[in-house]
């Protein structure tokens, strides 16, 4: 706590000492300024050009000036190369030789800028830097010296072969001896490997190689390390079979070093030589070799085992087919415990190791390597717990390089694409925006092959949870203030349109975009979410629906409270002349567009002045007489009755441009195809709608009639089957009696009612007349067969009874017993076709349940009429069975008949024997 007392003393110095400072201040510096004589030699006279004010100020200027004019020198170049080469270069090669380091760098800066960028063309100009460089190679400064060589090694591609021997190759091979220091050494290397792409195979096989191994052998680790990564340089220079025995044994031993660096840059040379390696040296040189790598990958540095996770998938898709089953089961397990690196066993907590992450990163990196390598077909069983790990990781950085590869891995997992399913709704709703961008940069092929292989999506109802997915990934990003993913991701948004029903789209995703359209306040994403809409809108293939979207432009922009919405709708017109043809904007967009005319806020009119020319092309006279008028009477309006300067202004360069259009026949042909392109994709649309709802209202209608048609015919067919049935057994029970009469009458042995067989054989022709005429309709073999029993029947009792009487009385009583027992079988004979019939009966009933079910699946009209004409046909069975059962009457007639003839002439028989007994 202060006091509330002021000390007044205290108060006084404390003002005394700020208005000592002030008057320090108020003081002129008189030590920072430059006195006439510094301001004379700074003085340059301004009649001098570029060449020789550079040169004056290299000679008699001071430090700063002379930087100055040597990080000016490309542009020197560029104006007059031949007079800089010849008067400034001189000059500032006598400046470097006791400058400072900040000349040195200015100069190593600007050559390095002069080569790389081709401005000069002459080789001598090139070797008039290269003897330059040369010189400065071996600065004490560090920093110096690595300038100077990155200089030295961009000359070196345009330097010619002849002057790469004898300027670089002979100080090459001086300083790569162990008697220079170890910055020339590694500068050695560095040359080297360079050198080797601009000379012949056998000048690098017979001056560079052996120089090469001898500085994989130096006493310096640095040496040795930086010799082994150009070795790759080398033998892509020389080819593999010539040096192959040199070289792979020396990787060999360089990957057994002392020092991990070294080893990590042998084992990255073999892994990028492996695609140059035969199947025996992959078999006996990489493949031990990266068995014990794995092996002892535990105990080794973590800058190793982040190179090796980084080589992983190229090693694995490399060494497939060269790896036995345990070997890769091997490497599959060793990648897992990659991908599980710094994570603690218990709840997946990350530590604090920045290289645990890089090696989790670069195992994503190498997920779709690892996909092929385990194949598809066993990546649910093998591979997806790493990658679902990988999905859900703590650390932000690994989930954004998982969601970077997690296009590739759907790809190759297609069509199986359902299993990731969950590890993409995972990265969707991640909380870090980083991972959302990551995934945006392949979201639309990932939908599409999500989406149009998402059968069991559906089935699985995981469809509601993408689209729900997918909504709140826009609402996190529209949140934040990153405008450029929240722009990114309503552009990858716009297949949607092509990949999800009308209905969806319109209940899910129309309203979201026009809310962004209407109350974001980032012009870039409105100008997105305008196109997006348009786009939902050109897709949509329902009218009503259709209708509901431009109302709400037209509500919501057009006539909208605010100018922000009215300028909105121009942007909307913008994008709606691009995407649909000039019939449907013309429709729609054109007048409500040029209504804004009379808009009282002029920025509103400003911009309509704009889009005028734009408008102008979208009409094809004579069709679009009328509304070229309006347009005129626009233009006009403006023209007259404006009063807002930068619109008069606007308006005045837009009917320039109006007069300046080109509608040539090329360009008109052009644009009138692209337009009747848009119109015939318009025109399907519709008519795939129509064609929807025609087929889904007239299979309502068909199946209905199809219904009652099959009741119908059910009906029909029951009272038939039905009468037959009736008929049929009335028949058969009146045959039965009738034959039980018949065998009482043969047991009798008198009879009081003499007749003879005559009457009798004269009605037999009749009978057997009606049955083969009835039969004469073309009748089964069965029925045909009887007929034939039934005629030799009755020829055979006509013929016997014309013989004499004594005869005919013994012979007729055993042959009427015989035949009444053949009659007797016939009859149970006739039984037994008439249970035939009823299973036939039985069976057509059963071909009719058949035919009903086939009526049940059909669902085209053809298939309805061919339904109709079997109904007709089960009609004329119908028939076919009265017809039977009428045949079978008739037969049962004539069996009643001939049991009654039977029966009299029994009668008369035994009439007879009890006479003669008499």
């Amino acid at each position: 706590m202060f006091s509330s007392r002021m000390n007044p003393s205290s108060l006084l110095y404390g003002t005394l000492e700020e208005m000592h400072e002030l008057a320090f201040i108020e003081r002129p510096i008189r030590r920072s300024l430059k006195t006439a004589e510094e301001i004379d030699q700074l003085t340059v006279d301004e009649d001098l050009n570029d060449i020789e004010r550079a040169v004056y100020l290299l000679s008699v200027g001071q430090e700063v000036q002379r930087a100055s004019v040597i990080s000016n020198l490309p542009s020197l170049v560029r104006q007059n190369p031949a007079e800089t080469f010849r008067r400034v270069v001189p000059k500032v090669r006598d400046i470097l030789n006791g400058s400072g380091a900040e000349i040195q760098l200015a100069a190593a800066a600007s050559f390095l800028t002069i080569l790389q960028d081709d401005i000069i063309l002459i080789h001598t100009h090139t070797y008039s830097i290269l003897k330059t460089v040369l010189l400065h190679l071996n600065h004490r400064d560090t920093v110096v010296s690595n300038a100077w060589l990155e200089t030295l090694l961009s000359a070196i591609n345009t330097l010619p072969k002849e002057t790469i021997k004898q300027e670089v190759l002979n100080p090459l091979l001086y300083q790569s001896q162990l008697s220079h220091s170890l910055q020339a050494r590694l500068a050695s290397c560095r040359i080297l490997g360079k050198v080797s792409c601009k000379l012949d195979s056998h000048i690098v096989k017979k001056e560079l190689l052996p120089l090469a191994r001898s500085l994989c052998q130096d006493v310096e680790f640095e040496v040795r390390a930086s010799m082994c990564r150009q070795l790759e340089t080398i033998v892509r220079a020389t080819g593999v079979e010539d040096v192959r025995a040199e070289i792979f044994s020396d990787l060999i031993e360089l990957a057994a070093d002392e020092e991990s660096s070294v080893r990590l840059a042998a084992f990255d040379t073999i892994i990028n030589l492996m695609e140059l390696m035969d199947s025996d040296d992959r078999l006996h040189v990489v493949v031990p070799l990266v068995m014990s790598v794995c092996d002892e990958s535990a105990q080794m540095d973590e800058t190793v085992v982040a190179s090796l996770s980084f080589q992983f998938g190229k090693l694995c898709s490399g060494l497939a087919d060269s790896l036995s089953d345990e070997q890769k089961r091997n490497l599959l397990q060793r990648f897992k415990m990659l991908c599980n690196a710094g994570l603690q066993a218990e709840g997946n907590e990350p530590d604090d190791n920045n290289e645990a992450t890089l090696i989790r990163c670069n195992c994503c990196y190498n997920l779709p390597a690892m996909v092929v390598f385990v194949e598809p077909t066993h990546f649910l069983s093998e591979l997806y717990p790493s990658v679902s790990g990988l999905c859900c990781d703590p650390d932000v950085s690994v989930r954004r390089s998982a969601a970077a590869s997690f296009y590739q891995v759907v790809k190759l997992l297609s069509p199986n694409v359902q299993v990731v399913h969950k590890e993409l709704l995972a990265l969707l709703q991640d909380d870090a925006l980083e991972v959302l961008d990551a995934l945006m940069n392949h979201l639309e092929e990932t939908l599409e092959l999500i989406i149009s292989r998402g059968e069991n999506l559906t089935q699985d109802n995981k469809f509601p949870e993408l689209l729900s997915a997918l909504l709140l990934a826009e609402q996190k990003v529209g949140c934040s203030l990153r405008w450029r993913l929240h722009e990114k991701l309503l552009q990858r948004y716009n297949c949607l349109a092509r990949l999800l029903p009308g209905e969806l789209l319109h209940q899910n995703f129309s309203p979201r975009i026009f809310t962004i359209l209407t109350t974001n306040k980032v012009l870039p994403v409105q100008k997105e979410a305008a196109r997006t809409f348009c786009i939902f809108l050109r897709y949509n293939r329902k009218p009503e629906q259709r209708q509901e979207m431009m109302g709400r432009l037209l509500e919501g922009l057009a006539q909208g409270r605010s100018y922000w919405n009215r300028l909105r709708f121009l942007d909307v017109c913008e994008m709606a002349t691009e995407i649909f043809s000039r019939k449907y904007f013309n429709k729609h967009f054109l007048i409500p567009a040029l209504e804004l005319v009379h808009d009282p806020v002029a920025n509103v009119r400003y911009k309509l002045c704009q889009l005028l020319p734009r408008f102008r092309l979208s009409l094809h006279l004579p069709a679009d007489k009328q509304l070229l008028q309006q347009l005129d009477f626009c233009v006009q309006k403006l023209l007259c009755k404006e009063k807002d300067k930068d619109v008069v202004a606007t308006i005045r360069k837009t009917v320039l441009e109006l007069d300046k259009l080109d509608l040539t026949e090329p360009k008109r042909q052009e644009r009138d195809l692209l337009d009747q392109k848009k119109e015939k994709e318009e025109t399907l649309l519709l008519e795939m709608e129509q064609l929807e709802r025609q087929q889904s209202e007239g299979k309502l209608n068909s199946d209905k009639h199809t219904e009652k048609k099959r009741k119908d015919s059910k009906t029909t067919l029951s009272a038939t089957k039905s009468m037959s049935v009736s008929s049929s057994g009335a028949t058969l029970s009146s045959s039965g009696k009738e034959i039980r009469k018949a065998k009482l009458s043969r047991s009798r042995s008198l009879s009081s009612q003499p007749t003879t067989s005559k009457p009798s054989n004269s009605d037999r022709p009749l009978k057997v007349k009606e049955l083969s005429s009835s039969s004469a309709l073309g009748k089964s073999p069965v029925l045909q067969n009887k007929e034939d029993c039934l005629r030799t029947t009755h020829f055979t009792m006509s013929t016997q009874s014309t013989s004499s009487m004594p005869v005919l009385i013994r012979c007729n009583t055993t042959s009427l017993l015989d035949r009444s027992s053949n009659l007797d079988h016939r009859s149970s004979t006739t039984d037994h076709r008439t249970s035939i019939l009823d299973q036939r009966d039985h069976r057509t009933s059963n071909v009719d349940h058949r035919s009903n079910m086939m009526e049940q699946r059909t669902t085209t009209l053809d298939h309805r009429d061919h339904k109709t004409s079997t109904l007709d046909h089960r009609d004329h069975r119908t028939s076919t069975l009265d017809q039977r059962s009428k045949t079978m009457e008739r037969v049962c007639g004539v069996k009643d008949s001939q049991s009654r003839k039977l029966s009299i002439n029994r009668k008369s028989n035994s009439y007879s024997v009890q006479s003669e007994r008499d």
